[in-house]
């Protein structure tokens, strides 16, 4: 290294991607690293809290596709953060696709409990055009105007084909349960509607394989080992970051400066941002000087960066099988094959289709499921107001006025100023272009300026594992690494 002690190297937030940068320079022997972080905690969108005895996780939940090419996988299993069953070669081998084998129970809108029989065929519908939708990986342009339009018209065309009105079960009641389905996919993808995604950027985003789990103890605690392990004065807490002065050639200054809200300017040789993309989008303008370059701007907007919302519900007795693990819930009254709803304020519950048994709770307890606007609606509600609306709803679906919430715990991610929402996607006329843009560093290769002044990183930057925990990882070891490199070149030099 240039010198004694190394580059001033200063990382701004402290999520899995911060931590990580971080933790990677800091065991490399980068000896001047500093977290800036906004908030009072590490972590970021990983968020564990708690439903009486049950752990509920606000943010990140599962760890998708466990297995060996997963280092997120691997840093819990070696720390021992997960259960027997994760770690088994067999629970590794599954190709799911993210789409985990959950036994459901099915609720109508009319108060029946329908039969898992059948409504496998919206199920099965629903999957089969899912994995439909990779034939247009490589297709520049398709005929169907989005991934919504795909899916929801071949949903219409295949089931005209397929369901007739003599069937046992009537062809709308099935098309309401892909409705249901749809919504959940909102969820998936943080948008507000599968009309916004494009249909052959669906499949830039690549899964592993494994069951996707989770952490027993709560994602958190993977957070706390690999801050364990790193000098514990290394962050800096309740430090939010009003600009970066990055150097452009039209000033004088020969190192980079961060400048706090309090005011205090950090000088750096090195700036690594790994802020979520959502408050990238709405602070860009503020939050660097001078400005990001056009082609990166015009990335950044391109990419999507939507909302999804949990709401978690204990209840004082099982209303649901014992060997369930997923709740769907299908409004009965629904014409078309829908994934939103026409009037947020008066129908946002609807949004709210699919719910997921806490397995390790002592006390019955769902997490429900939201998107969209509907869900940024339903951060802004009185908690009386969402405690009546699950309540009326659950009425409803069960048929069964003794049914009551006894404890409710929700996520509020769009009213949070350091995420504004949730995690990205990618909307129609976004490519994989935008995604290397996002990852480039400031100043642009083969100029003349001090290289490598800012660094982006976070789970919005990986071309592939976008949206997940082991993509914000991922993203947080690349820029570690770069530095590393340049370091280790200069060196040789």
């Amino acid at each position: 290294m240039a010198q004694s002690a190394g580059p001033r190297i200063v990382v701004v937030g402290s999520g899995m991607s911060g931590v990580a940068a971080a933790y990677r320079l800091a065991k490399t022997g980068f000896q001047r690293v500093r977290i800036l972080e906004a908030t009072g905690r590490s972590g970021g969108r990983i968020l564990t809290s708690r439903l009486g005895d049950s752990v509920a996780e606000m943010g990140a939940s599962y760890i998708h596709g466990p297995c060996e090419e997963n280092p997120v996988f691997c840093l819990a299993r070696d720390y021992g953060l997960l259960d027997p069953m994760a770690l088994t070669d067999e629970n590794q081998a599954i190709d799911c696709d993210e789409r985990p084998p959950w036994i459901p129970n099915w609720f109508s809108s009319s108060g029946q409990r329908l039969s898992t029989e059948d409504m496998s065929p919206s199920l099965g519908m629903f999957n089969e055009l899912i994995d439909d939708t990779f034939q247009y990986e490589h297709e520049k342009s398709t005929s169907w105007e989005s991934l919504g339009h795909f899916l929801k018209s071949e949903t219409r065309r295949r089931a005209a084909e397929r369901w007739t009105e003599g069937d046992k079960i009537p062809s709308k009641l099935l098309l309401c349960g892909v409705s249901a389905l749809l919504k959940m996919e909102c969820f998936t993808n943080a948008a507000h509607t599968l009309d916004e995604l494009d249909l052959p950027g669906f499949s830039i985003y690549k899964g592993l394989k494994g069951l996707d789990c989770e952490l027993p103890g709560g994602y958190e605690g993977l957070i706390n080992s690999l801050m364990s392990e790193l000098p514990p004065d290394l962050v800096s807490y309740n430090r939010p970051v009003r600009c970066i002065h990055w150097i452009d050639g039209q000033n004088r200054r020969n190192v980079v400066e961060v400048e706090c809200d309090d005011g205090e300017r950090i000088v750096a040789d090195h700036v690594i941002v790994t802020v979520p993309l959502g408050h990238l989008k709405k602070n860009h303008s503020t939050l660097f000087s001078p400005p990001l370059p056009a082609h990166k701007l015009n990335s950044m907007q391109r990419i999507g960066f939507g909302t999804s919302n949990k709401i978690f519900v204990e209840f004082k007795s099982q209303w649901w099988d014992a060997d369930c693990d997923v709740i769907h819930l299908v409004w009965q009254d629904e014409e078309e094959v829908l994934d939103h709803v026409s009037d947020v304020h008066k129908s946002w519950i609807r949004k709210l289709s699919t719910f997921t048994v806490l397995k390790d709770s002592e006390s019955p307890a769902l997490c429900g499921w939201i998107a969209g606007r509907e869900a940024e609606y339903m951060e802004t509600l009185p908690e009386e107001e969402l405690r009546e609306s699950l309540t009326k709803m659950f009425h409803t679906f069960t048929g069964n006025p003794a049914i009551t919430p006894k404890r409710i715990l929700r996520s509020q991610w769009f009213l949070n100023s350091w995420s504004c929402g949730s995690y990205c996607h990618i909307p129609i006329g976004c490519t994989k272009q935008d995604l290397a843009n996002m990852m480039e560093p400031l100043p642009a290769k083969g100029s003349l300026l001090p290289p490598l002044q800012v660094l982006f990183a976070g789970d919005a930057t990986h071309p592939i594992y976008y949206s997940t925990v082991h993509g914000a990882l991922l993203s947080g070891w690349r820029e570690a690494d770069r530095l590393i490199s340049h370091f280790s070149c200069n060196k040789q030099e």
